[in-house]
């Protein structure tokens, strides 16, 4: 307004601003450019494209439906920014009815149109002020990036790997862009991405082996040679993460150990159920499963199961010991799922029922979960995904081919691309889970029932026979939980509200983030070409009076901030990459080692 001086306003808040502590300005502290401006002034400028690809749920979600009941969302964030959390709040039936699949196609059901946010801001932040990829952008801003050489990708997580080319064409747009990177500016590009992004989500190694395959994308064997620089990993989930609990129970760590008030408030406004629900109606959710040797195989058009040989025990361990147990460990991490009650308990009923009686390897879990599954989930886990070991060199030939087994790193080789570098980034030094004590109930109608009954094995010298844990040919379960109410700090592994807690990076088990690195990739048989694999582990070491941890955190979503990551992401965007080698500060090497590689 005119008639009044607003110098005194503009200088008061200034002086607010200054004196808020530095620990609590969560999004710009300055602290974002300082890593590109230390680089630039030793002359490193932007050299190499750089293609960023988000892990799982970092991307945001648009509604595109113009159906009448969905106009309200019409060009609204479903996933990601406070729009969300509005409609999770107030509107919540009609926002997961938006945001579910069709369990039969797995694609949007009639009348709903979802789709990924486009641009650099659809993965930057997942609300204001809670930064994802901000942090890097600027620092890359700093040495001369900017949209003309550079590109965020990204993309509906919750499609499998096959639906994001067929519905979105996603593959097939990242390599026309990386291909006009090359044309204009003469050089290949870098790719970073995070988590899910980087392997066992279909959106780097998947995007290697559709460009190479004759079927897919027509690059050739040596399209990644001539157009790959190097590849950062950053927290990759290579092995597998925590979907079996979500899947079964619609449970985690970040779940089970809310205080009473946040676990009533969540259970009141997001069900276990509705996160089931959710969960088992997006095929992406389910890249997350750990490789493990034996899983269900379900014939199309068929209601037989048959049980294929393929990896858990080998990398996840077995009823006595696990790779990464500690020295004197009271309980193995081997037993994936384990139960403390062993005697026959009443019901409410007054009827009798009996927990089940075995604790479980990897493998027995995978059986017993999708034993807990839908018949369409089990589908759709069969023709999109595949969680062996291949140790045939034949085979991992062949299975170039077959894009069920692209994310799955003990499955594939790595691209014909000896000139291409692979760096794996990732943190700590923060418990992570890895295992479970579980509870469970008497049965109970399950509308989700399969009635498949129990697997069967073509070999019978390959698997051993399932029990049926449904005898009744009825629509019930059995109920299973995380037992929330068992803590043990004094016994190894730690339990906490049920969960086994091992090593990692909050979110990712250490086996997953490095075993592949540090032994895997070393081997031919995976690497035939030889391809540079340098491993940075960056140790967990917050400041407690910073919300995200500062500049040495190595959480797994917020390493994305931390200055040593940022330092290694430029560098070898700008030509720099030599300069990062190995650094171990956990024992992967040695649990590695224990892995059954060669077996």
């Amino acid at each position: 307004l005119p008639q009044l001086d607003l110098t005194r306003v503009e200088t008061e808040w200034k002086r607010l601003v200054s004196q808020i502590p530095e620990p609590w300005k969560l999004n710009n502290d300055g602290r974002e450019f300082q890593v590109g401006d230390a680089l630039r002034e030793r002359g490193l400028t932007a050299n190499y494209p750089v293609i960023l690809i988000p892990g799982i749920i970092s991307t945001g979600l648009e509604s595109w439906s113009t159906a009448p009941e969905y106009r309200a969302f019409f060009r609204q964030k479903l996933w990601g920014g406070f729009h969300m959390i509005s409609q999770v709040t107030f509107n919540r039936e009609k926002w997961m009815s938006a945001l579910l699949l069709d369990p039969i196609t797995g694609l949007d059901p009639t009348g709903v149109k979802v789709r990924a946010a486009e641009g650099l801001d659809a993965a930057s932040s997942f609300i204001q002020g809670y930064w994802i990829w901000s942090k890097v952008i600027e620092n890359l801003a700093v040495v001369n990036y900017d949209t003309n050489n550079m590109l965020l990708a990204p993309y509906d997580w919750r499609l499998s790997t096959y639906n994001l080319e067929e519905r979105d064409g996603y593959f097939s747009r990242l390599k026309s862009v990386i291909e006009g990177f090359k044309r204009r500016q003469g050089k290949k590009s870098v790719i970073a991405a995070h988590s899910m992004g980087a392997t066992v989500r279909f959106n780097t190694l998947a995007l290697l082996k559709w460009v190479e395959s004759p079927q897919h994308g027509g690059g050739g064997p040596d399209w990644v040679e001539n157009h790959i620089q190097a590849y950062i990993s950053i927290a990759g989930t290579h092995l597998g993460a925590k979907a079996m609990a979500a899947l079964l129970s619609g449970e985690m760590k970040d779940t089970v150990q809310m205080n009473p008030a946040g676990e009533y408030v969540l259970e009141r406004f997001f069900s276990k159920k509705e996160r089931q629900r959710l969960f088992r109606s997006w095929a992406g959710s389910a890249s997350m499963w750990l490789k493990v040797r034996t899983i269900f195989r379900i014939v199309r058009g068929s209601s037989d199961m048959r049980r294929a040989r393929q990896g858990g025990e080998t990398v996840w361990g077995n009823t006595t010991h696990a790779p990464d147990d500690e020295g004197d460990h009271h309980h193995t991490h081997g037993e994936l799922i384990s139960f403390r009650d062993k005697a026959p308990i009443p019901a409410s009923d007054d009827t009798i029922y009996t927990p089940p009686y075995m604790n479980m390897t990897a493998d027995e879990a995978t059986a017993w979960i999708l034993e807990h599954t839908p018949q369409t989930f089990q589908k759709m886990i069969a023709s999109n995904y595949s969680f062996g070991i291949e140790k045939d060199e034949a085979v991992l030939e062949k299975n170039d081919g077959d894009h069920t087994k692209w994310t799955n790193p003990l499955e594939i080789r790595l691209p014909n691309a000896p000139s291409m570098e692979l760096y794996c980034v990732y943190g700590h030094g923060k418990e992570t889970e890895r295992s479970y004590w579980y509870a469970s109930g008497p049965y109970e109608y399950d509308d989700s029932y399969s009635p498949a009954g129990p697997g069967t094995c073509s070999n019978d010298t390959d698997c051993a026979a399932v029990s049926v844990r449904n005898p009744l040919d009825l629509p019930l379960s059995r109920r299973s939980w995380i037992d929330k109410d068992y803590t043990n700090e004094t016994t190894l592994p730690k339990v906490r509200n049920g969960v086994k807690m091992g090593e990692g990076d909050g979110t990712v088990s250490l086996l997953s983030l490095g075993a592949m690195c540090a032994e895997g990739w070393k081997r031919k048989r995976w690497n035939p070409a030889g391809i540079r694999v340098v491993t940075v582990e960056l140790p967990h070491q917050p400041v407690s009076t910073i919300p995200r941890g500062g500049a040495n955190t190595s959480d797994h979503v917020d390493i994305l901030g931390s200055t040593m990551l940022n330092e290694i992401i430029v560098k070898v965007a700008t030509g720099a990459g030599a300069e990062v080698q190995d650094r171990y500060v956990s024992r992967i090497r040695e649990y590695s080692q224990k892995i059954r590689w060669d077996d």
